[in-house]
């Protein structure tokens, strides 16, 4: 007799005013994949909701949700989901949560985080060296608040070995569908996703849906612009043509990023660039090749530029960071959607 295959196990941390849809859509995948037709039984997929205290959680339409569980041991789950909510709703977790996903980390758990989750997932410094997936909408606010990071704003969610991060919204039925195709069967993915009426699964690097073009505010231009320039490292766009595309003019662009950003957009561009360069230094990938694919004329320009914007060339940054890293250095820039189940 066969014996049954163990179940995906999966552990949610709800953030106080966190996204209702963003934990739905996730735990509705789980719930129609772990059982035959319609019945929600916790059969090839386990889930709880897990807190210290058995006090019902807050979401930010004002629903409650309330936990089923206390902290269960990280060895005991495939993955921790952390759903995000409110950005400035006031904290997000409390002392006792952080200190059990800082413990989760220290195990080399498999850490998700949903919509903002992010942003708490940053805070606590779990996403150092990684590259993090968020909402266009949340643009701007994550590059205030990281500098040192590494957004993608132009897809649906994004692998970086043993974190994973979503935009939120209905990517999230797309990220649970992958993780359930690879724990229980695709045949089991493709199931939950029907009953939800998807037509079809999606990688991690399908586009975001693009912002509106009919911008409303001069907030929403210069996170459509940034935007714009994160999508075009490699072959960098004239600030005008830019401008154009967010139904502005240049003079204008640069006023609103004065404003709002603190520089021009030129220097913005150009710290975006740098950024994505010192993050792929955390690999064998040569110099040469990383200045092809962050807009520099060649290693020596990168290098050049490098140095006059972080005081140390980027030789020596590759060297600690290697000797920071307890991963072994990538030989790409984009971890695949299976990495994390390797």
């Amino acid at each position: 007799m066969l014996k049954a295959p163990t179940p995906l196990r999966v552990g949610f941390i709800l953030a106080n005013n966190f996204t209702l849809t963003a934990f739905a859509n996730f735990v509705d995948v789980l719930r129609l994949a772990g059982d035959e037709g319609d019945k929600s039984r916790q059969i090839r997929c386990h889930w709880q909701i897990m807190s210290h205290s058995e006090d019902a959680i807050r979401s930010s339409c004002g629903a409650y949700v309330r936990p089923t569980s206390g902290f269960t041991d990280p060895a005991n789950l495939d993955y921790i989901v952390v759903v995000g909510g409110l950005l400035h709703g006031g904290p997000q977790l409390d002392s006792k949560t952080e200190e059990y996903l800082l413990t989760a980390a220290r195990a080399s758990s498999k850490l998700v985080g949903l919509c903002t989750g992010s942003f708490v997932l940053c805070r606590l410094g779990l996403l150092e060296g990684r590259k993090c997936c968020i909402s266009w909408y949340h643009y701007r606010d994550f590059i205030e608040e990281f500098r040192d990071l590494v957004p993608i704003a132009d897809r649906l969610f994004v692998v970086d070995g043993n974190r994973i991060t979503c935009s939120g919204g209905t990517g999230v039925s797309y990220l649970a569908a992958s993780i359930v195709e690879r724990h229980v069967g695709p045949a089991s993915a493709q199931k939950a996703l029907h009953l939800l009426q998807i037509d079809r699964a999606r990688p991690g690097s399908t586009a975001q849906p693009a912002p509106p073009m009919a911008l409303s505010g001069d907030s929403d231009r210069v996170s459509r612009a940034l935007l714009i320039m994160e999508q075009n490292l490699a072959r960098p766009i004239a600030v005008v043509k830019i401008a154009a595309q967010v139904h502005t003019s240049a003079r204008q662009l640069e006023r609103l990023f004065k404003e709002k950003v603190g520089c021009t957009p030129h220097s913005a561009y150009l710290r975006l660039r740098l950024k994505h360069a010192r993050w792929m230094l955390n690999s064998d990938l040569s110099l040469a090749s990383i200045a092809a694919d962050t807009g520099f004329a060649d290693g020596a320009h990168l290098s050049k530029t490098f140095k006059l914007a972080y005081g140390i060339n980027p030789s020596e940054q590759r060297k600690r960071l290697l000797a920071q890293s307890t991963k072994p250095p990538r030989s790409d820039t984009q971890s695949t959607d299976r990495r994390i189940f390797d």
